[in-house]
């Protein structure tokens, strides 16, 4: 593994589920991540399965990595979601820029955190980096349009949300 090989620890990554071909989780055709984790507690969430910290899966940083890229032909990029990303801060910001690094896939982070939530924390920030996309703020049930909520976006390379 390059972690080990460059030295490092293993980053450990506590995943509800991976999903290595989506149309339904943004543009485009998307390998998708759901961390595993939330403490946000926003009413009507609709994956509730991921909130509690026990993950049923974990895996290393490098091993989620190497598995986007085996499968990255006809992918347009990545989808992190969850439970909440931003909680394992760490983990995201070193698949993000692993990602980069290795490949040209773009990368969306939806996290349930605001602007200043994430802007006010050092290692949320390092995390949304190397997106292409954070659709950030808490869910609301009642913005909710099927395939996703109505949130404030902005884009652009390294934007702290959208």
């Amino acid at each position: 593994m390059a972690a080990a090989v460059r030295g490092r620890a293993a980053t450990p990554w506590r995943l509800h589920a991976t999903l290595p071909r989506s149309e339904a989780n943004g543009p485009g055709v998307r390998y998708v991540i759901w961390s595993q984790g939330c403490s946000l507690g926003c009413p009507g969430c609709f994956n509730p399965s991921t909130h509690p910290g026990e993950a049923p899966l974990t895996r290393t940083v490098e091993g989620v990595v190497a598995d986007v890229l085996d499968g990255a032909d006809g992918l347009e990029g990545v989808t992190l979601s969850g439970g909440e990303p931003l909680e394992q801060p760490c983990a995201v910001a070193e698949f993000c820029a692993r990602i980069k690094e290795c490949s040209s896939l773009g990368i969306i982070v939806l996290t349930g955190l605001t602007r200043g939530e994430i802007e006010a924390d050092r290692d949320r920030a390092a995390a949304v980096a190397d997106a292409d996309l954070v659709v950030a703020g808490r869910y609301n049930a009642r913005r909710h349009h099927g395939r996703g909520t109505a949130r404030a976006r902005r884009t652009g390379p390294g934007a702290p949300c959208a």
